[in-house]
């Protein structure tokens, strides 16, 4: 099977070439890919930011969302079959849907949305379950509350401005100039743009903030929070918390306290809460994602698609950080009706 990946960690590292198909387990999906996205968090694993909470082993095929159609399935597999059209963000332990192929736990599984191509179904496993754990599951948000989303017409604030309207939620979002109006689109409430306007000196009594953004700006949401609120962060700094949910060891529990001391003792101060939320996989949870879109109330968003051969230009253009939405790359065509892929269909 062809596949992107490294063999070592740096900025422009990586290539396409063919590589063993992936070897497919008891509970394993296997998959043909038809179309992923790229996320920041590509670009972060490929330059060797995460390497000490993520020591994935070289060489890596990178990639964490997927849509496509199940191959083959393990012998202990229950909810899938050969021809089920499906998506997921896989296990962060076994990320890699830069490739035609891809071995999926069941439980990081679910069905793709009928009402959506493989290429929109590809733009939302991580950045719903991201939003999906970060409103719903952390911050338990309820109807009448006030949500700040940064971020609003970055991958995630898009899902979560719609998540978080469903959810009954008052949102407000920052974005640019340009994008104002179309955030306002999605659904948000009130827009905050960040080229004319400071975010903190607009808002106030506000019971949630997702935060996406960096240190200063994370600081300066506290002041939007009233006692009793939560200020929840998906780009750091990382947690003790967060250290012993992935079981790391004891020096870098240590450091996670020490980089995340500041935030944590400001906010506490101020009688809020502060939360570290790194995205797990979660086939359930795509399943709950899954009913709202196709109740229309949840769209994708999609800025670009590229080529599978383009990947490296792909991951560039995210790393510009001007997407609106998300960037998606088509690996292989939807086969022709009736065919399996690959003209597999049995289990092992």
């Amino acid at each position: 099977m062809k596949a992107f990946f490294i063999d070592r960690y740096g900025k422009n590292t990586g290539r396409l070439r063919e590589l063993p198909e992936p070897e497919v387990g008891v509970k394993d999906v296997l998959v043909q890919v038809h179309a992923t996205s790229i996320n920041l968090l590509d670009s972060k694993i490929r330059t060797g930011e995460f390497k000490p909470i993520l020591p994935y082993a070289l060489p890596l095929i990178l990639g964490n969302d997927l849509a496509g159609v199940v191959v083959r399935v393990g012998s202990g597999v229950q909810h899938f079959r050969p021809g089920d059209e499906v998506y997921s963000r896989p296990s962060q332990e076994r990320i890699g849907s830069f490739a035609e192929l891809i071995c999926v736990s069941e439980d990081a599984l679910a069905l793709k949305p009928k009402n959506l191509t493989m290429e929109q179904a590809a733009s939302i496993p991580l950045v719903a379950l991201t939003a999906w754990q970060v409103l719903v599951e952390t911050a338990n948000l309820k109807p009448g509350q006030k949500v700040l989303i940064h971020a609003g017409s970055g991958g995630v604030g898009t899902i979560a401005i719609q998540l978080a309207k469903q959810l009954g939620a008052f949102v407000a979002t920052t974005t640019s100039t340009a994008n104002v109006q179309w955030v306002k689109a999605l659904g948000a409430d009130l827009v905050i743009d960040y080229k004319t306007h400071r975010f903190e000196n607009e808002l106030r009594d506000f019971d949630v903030v997702l935060n996406s953004l960096g240190a200063d700006d994370l600081e300066k949401s506290i002041k939007v929070l009233k006692p009793g609120g939560q200020l929840i962060s998906i780009s750091g700094p990382p947690t003790p918390d967060f250290a012993d949910e992935q079981k790391l060891s004891w020096p870098l529990k240590q450091v996670m306290r020490l980089l995340s001391s500041r935030i944590r003792r400001n906010a506490r101060k101020a009688g809020i809460r502060y939360a570290f939320v790194f995205m797990r996989a979660s086939g359930a949870q795509l399943r709950e994602v899954t009913a709202l879109i196709e109740a229309g109330l949840i769209k994708p968003v999609i800025d670009k698609s590229f080529a599978f051969e383009s990947i490296p230009e792909a991951l560039r253009y995210v790393e510009k950080g001007r997407s609106k939405g998300k960037v998606v790359v088509v690996i292989s065509p939807p086969p022709a009706a009736g065919e399996v892929a690959g003209g597999v269909t049995s289990s092992i």
